[in-house]
């Protein structure tokens, strides 16, 4: 009669060699700590692409205010997960904190960006002091929220009429009078710096925007993020606020990349229109190790949803 047990040692014994073999095999191919998966040769993961939830409302379209209401959007256009604005939010206390991290989970979507305003470039200590604490209290909501990063900003001087004529000039402004531009990069620099202790705590990346004002440059963010030199604070980029030389731009801030906001203009630019190559985008972040998340930012005047479908499409195209 024959042994009913063999076969299943046969195929512990076979487990186990290759147990025993595997850790050589990932030597062989390990990358440097860091590396994004794919880049020491084995199989590349695809890029997880979310939606900002001010693509649908842009500041402007009441149906598309509730978040509940953007998460159900994006689940269903196929998003993998959302950035939530964080202005858009009409409610933050504890219970609907909670309530809206359970609606992403149900719609099988991540949470995984909160998207906030401060300005930090003021002469007026007080200001830039609650722009501190306003900017500490976001961090906690994205804690609460299970977010991993939050896009902040410099700030700007505030001497545009208003963003229109911002726009107008290319989001070039005038310094304060009274003021210089390095009296602004140490208002920010201090500010920034009394974020980073609260971000470790609550295991929040600082993502600093290439965004008006002081972060118009790619010059001007590094200087802000090598300055607070801390691994809390890195870059959000975004690839339709360089007017010109933008893949030259881009590319100087693309491994200090913690998040892409990915602009698209179906049906023309409320401000503007680029005419972005996101293949050319996708090899210099890849070219920069950097393997995370893309988040649409749809900035058309076509329909929202349609556009954001449109806009998917493209992306998936592009970082795959």
């Amino acid at each position: 009669m024959s042994d009913p047990i063999a076969p299943r040692r046969s195929f512990i014994k076979g487990a186990a060699l290759a147990a025993a073999a595997l850790p050589a095999t990932l030597a062989t191919s390990a990358a440097k700590p860091g590396t994004p998966a794919g880049a020491a040769g084995g199989r590349a993961r695809r890029h997880p692409i979310g939606v900002s939830t001010y693509s649908y409302w842009g500041f402007r379209r009441d149906e598309f205010r509730p978040i509940e209401k953007c998460l159900d959007l994006a689940a269903r256009q196929g998003f993998d997960g959302v950035e939530i604005l964080q202005v858009q939010m009409e409610d933050f206390s504890p219970a609907y904190l909670q309530k809206l991290k359970r609606h992403a989970f149900l719609n099988g979507l991540a949470l995984m960006g909160l998207s906030t305003h401060q300005d930090f470039v003021d002469p007026d200590p007080y200001k830039r002091r609650h722009n501190v604490e306003q900017t500490i209290f976001y961090i906690r909501q994205a804690h609460e929220l299970g977010i991993p990063t939050i896009r902040i900003n410099t700030g700007r001087w505030g001497t545009s009429k208003n963003f229109d004529e911002l726009m107008a000039n290319r989001g070039i402004e005038p310094v304060l009078e009274g003021h210089t531009e390095e009296e602004g990069f140490g208002w920010v620099i201090d500010s920034i710096g009394q974020l980073v202790g609260e971000a470790e705590r609550s295991g929040v990346i600082l993502g600093l925007e290439n965004h008006w004002g002081l972060g118009l440059t790619p010059e001007g963010v590094l200087r802000i993020v090598e300055a607070i030199d801390s691994p809390w604070l890195q870059v959000t980029l975004d690839t339709g606020n360089f007017l010109e030389d933008p893949y030259e731009r881009l590319a100087m801030l693309a491994d200090r990349t913690v998040l892409l906001q990915a602009k698209t203009y179906f049906g023309g630019g409320r401000w503007y229109t680029l005419d972005i190559d996101y293949p050319r985008v996708a090899k210099l972040l890849a070219d920069a190790g950097f393997a995370g998340w893309i988040s649409l930012e749809f900035e058309g005047k076509e329909d929202p949803v349609t556009g954001c479908e449109k806009s998917l499409e493209l992306l998936r195209g592009a970082f795959s």
